[in-house]
């Protein structure tokens, strides 16, 4: 760029130009738009775990004898666990990105692997682990078909 004698510049630089909001949207393909839509349900249903990992955490609700410091040290160690690792996913599952995914994958996993091999935490409710492993099964479904649509 060249300046004059008075360090104005001759070619001043071209204006931005307005952001479009739909650009994203048509670049984006069918499979893509299911996956984040997927992501932003995911994001609400980890909130409110972690919210309902909190509530106990902190006994809103139970009066003066909190259930949480009647439970045994694993419970406890587990609630908190999943108080902040559900709320942590939910952040990076709405912005759709990447470490968002792997927390909530890592959650998931947790929950499925703590309610098998240590029922006494939690019950044991094969009922977590299914509904666990098709959410986890629909993610890879959505994200290989994505992948797909974006193959470079």
């Amino acid at each position: 760029m060249n300046e004059s004698a008075a360090g104005i510049p001759e070619n001043p630089p071209a204006p931005l130009a307005p952001v479009q909001g739909d650009e994203d949207k048509q670049e984006q393909g069918r499979w893509t738009r299911w996956l984040i839509w997927f992501l932003r349900a995911m994001a609400i249903v980890s909130m409110l775990k972690g919210l309902y990992h909190w509530s106990v955490v902190l006994g809103i609700g139970e009066g003066p004898d909190s259930r949480f410091s009647t439970e045994t040290l694993p419970w406890q160690t587990a609630t908190v666990y999943f108080a902040i690792i559900d709320l942590v996913a939910a952040v990076g599952l709405w912005l759709a990105a990447v470490w968002g995914a792997v927390v909530w994958l890592t959650a998931a996993v947790s929950m499925a692997a703590v309610q098998v091999f240590f029922p006494q935490i939690y019950g044991g409710s094969w009922f977590v682990v299914v509904i666990e492993l098709v959410l986890l099964c629909c993610y890879l479904v959505l994200a290989l078909q994505s992948a797909r649509e974006h193959p470079h």
